[in-house]
Order: structure tokens, then C-alpha cells, then sequence
């Protein structure tokens, strides 16, 4: 080891001794995505990764390639890997070169450059590729840029949208009854008389007499009585109602700008022109 040279940390030990999050700080982390070889085969799981303390960058991956019951972690370079959301991919290691590599310890240190791992660099680079050329690759950091959208996160929330009070007041109306009543009245008859009899001894307006009759009558007599017409049962229910929402998201679009004499190829196999951004098909190229 050279007197500049430092140690390699573990991306789990930055995350907890400094105390940062690696989600809230935009890094990408790859420890507990699944590792994939050569055909898609599935090698294991990553674990942690070896991190450069100056620069930052990650320059081996740590890769639990145990079964069920036996556990073996290897340091991969990260140049081999190609990474997705969830997973990460050596595209050019089977499944048996990644397990032969020697064994990794979290006793010990390594550095970028460290001897133990002469041996993981001589399987992996087989004998078709120089060395300097093999650790061009094996330690280029993988460039991936995210672009992000913004997606609408409705929650609910129980909220007071109202009350309501029942309660009861008299409200008062006028009402006519008839009821027949009855009383007396006083009859006066009158009859002549066709044969006139003398009275002895009367003298007119000597003898007065007054007669009185009392008359009796019905008198209507109201009394108010308080009846049951109408029962009122309160509860409550739910119901649901649809709502819609409207609000402006927005989301980044990859911008590619070309100057001079460029070659782009995207994910479908589509060469970009030099000079102009119209993809070429197969017959333009084979036309070239």
C-alpha cells in the first residue's frame, strides 16, 4: 500500500456513522437488491459495497453468494455491474465465476488496489484481456442518471364536515270546532177571548202582577289534550362519494445534446445519425 493510499469503507458504515440517509440524499444504494449473472441467472444478494472515503465512489460490491445453508460474501468491481431499480446485473460473469472469487471479510481492510484481490482480478479478466485494460473496466464507475417524475399521493383524513341538531318547538294553529249548544227560550202565546167576562171589583192598573221565568242555557267549555302522532328515531351512516382532484405534476424528460462527430445507440439498437437525431434502422445502416 502506498503512503496515499486509504482504506475503503463500507457504504453501511457511512450511512450509520455519519448519520445520514442515503434515500433522503439522492444516493443510490444498492445493498439488498438481487444479484443476477450471465442469462439472467440469479447469483445472490448484495449486501454492502466498498466505498472510496475521498472520492465517494463505489468500487466493489459486496455479494452474498451462500445457499441455505452456508454463507459466502465476494467483492465484485463495480465495473462489471449494471444496475436497475431493484437489482444489479453482471451481464459478462456466470453464476460459477462469481462464486469462485476468494471470500470477503468484514474483519478486515482493503484498498483500491489491494493484493488479495490479484486473484478475483485474474478469474474475472480470463485470458482474452490485458490487464489494464480489465481494470479500466472493473473500476469505471457505472454513470446512471435518474429522472423523476411527480405522482399524485392522495391521503384521507376524517375531518368535522358538519353537524346537525334535532330538537322540537310548538308551533301553534287555529282550529274551529262546532258544537251545538242548547237554551231555553221564553214562548209567549196570546189568545183572545170571544166571549168577555166581567171581574168584580177589578180596578185597571190597581192590581200589577210580574212573572219571571228563568231561562238555562249550554255554555261550550274548551279543554286542550296532548296526543302522540309522529316518533322520530335518530342515527347516522356512511356513505361514500367520489371526489375528484386535480393538480399540476411534472416530471423530467432526458435531454441528449450532440456536438460534433457522435455516435448514440439506445436501448432498442437504434444508431442515432452523427449529425442529425433521426434514428436509422437496420436497412440504413446495412446501406452505410
Amino acid at each position: 500500500m502506498t503512503q496515499n493510499q486509504s482504506y475503503l469503507v463500507r457504504l453501511s458504515d457511512l450511512d450509520r456513522d455519519d448519520q445520514l440517509n442515503l434515500s433522503d440524499q439522492g444516493v443510490y444504494n444498492p445493498r439488498g437488491n438481487t444479484a443476477y449473472g450471465h442469462n439472467g441467472e440469479k447469483i445472490g444478494t448484495v449486501k454492502d459495497a466498498l466505498v472510496n472515503p475521498e472520492t465517494g465512489r463505489i468500487r466493489y460490491l459486496i455479494v452474498d453468494v451462500g445457499g441455505w445453508f452456508s454463507s459466502k460474501e465476494v467483492a465484485v468491481p463495480v465495473g462489471e455491474a449494471r444496475f436497475t431499480d431493484d437489482a444489479v446485473y453482471f451481464d459478462n460473469l456466470t453464476k460459477d465465476q462469481v462464486r469462485d472469487l476468494d471470500e470477503y471479510r468484514y474483519d478486515q481492510q482493503y484498498t483500491d488496489t489491494d493484493d488479495r484481490f490479484a486473484t478475483n482480478e485474474r478469474v474475472l479478466r480470463g485470458s482474452n484481456m490485458a490487464e489494464t485494460d480489465y481494470r479500466e473496466r472493473a473500476y469505471r464507475t457505472p454513470d446512471r442518471l435518474q429522472l423523476l417524475e411527480e405522482r399524485l399521493v392522495v391521503n384521507k383524513e376524517r375531518i368535522r364536515a358538519g353537524a346537525v341538531e334535532i330538537g322540537k318547538h310548538v308551533e301553534t294553529t287555529q282550529q274551529t270546532v262546532n258544537v251545538p249548544l242548547e237554551r231555553e227560550e221564553v214562548i209567549i202565546e196570546r189568545r183572545p177571548v170571544n166571549d168577555a167576562r166581567p171581574v168584580e171589583g177589578a180596578v185597571l192598573g190597581q192590581d200589577s202582577q210580574t212573572v219571571r221565568v228563568d231561562l238555562e242555557a249550554e255554555r261550550a267549555n274548551v279543554q286542550k289534550q296532548a296526543y302522540v302522532t309522529e316518533e322520530i328515531e335518530i342515527g347516522k351512516r356512511t356513505v361514500t362519494e367520489n371526489q375528484t382532484v386535480t393538480e399540476t405534476v411534472g416530471r423530467e424528460v432526458l435531454d441528449v445534446n450532440k456536438t460534433g462527430d457522435v455516435r448514440l445507440e439506445n436501448a432498442d439498437g437504434l444508431t442515432t445519425d452523427r449529425t442529425t437525431d433521426t434514428p436509422l434502422t437496420d436497412r440504413d445502416r446495412n446501406n452505410r
